[in-house]
């Protein structure tokens, strides 16, 4: 998901509650607004609980050595 469609259900959630005011005789636009709403505060927690997870990941690079030599006799 990420971070900019959080923000971006969260922006046509917020005009669909407060700046609509025309009515569809089947579909209620304010409750598709706050659905909206909710739906994008959820993705951003998501993102940014993904987020902090990916930066407390650490890699660490494993070297083989081989030594072709015989050990001493």
């Amino acid at each position: 998901m990420g971070f900019g469609i959080g923000i971006f259900l969260i922006v046509v959630g917020a005009i669909l509650a407060f700046a609509v005011r025309d009515s569809i005789d089947v579909v209620n636009l304010e409750m598709i607004g706050y659905i909206c709403l909710g739906a994008g505060v959820l993705a951003l927690i998501i993102a940014v609980a993904m987020n902090a997870q990916r930066s407390h990941t650490t890699h660490r690079e494993v070297v083989e050595r081989r030594d072709d030599r015989l050990p001493p006799a």
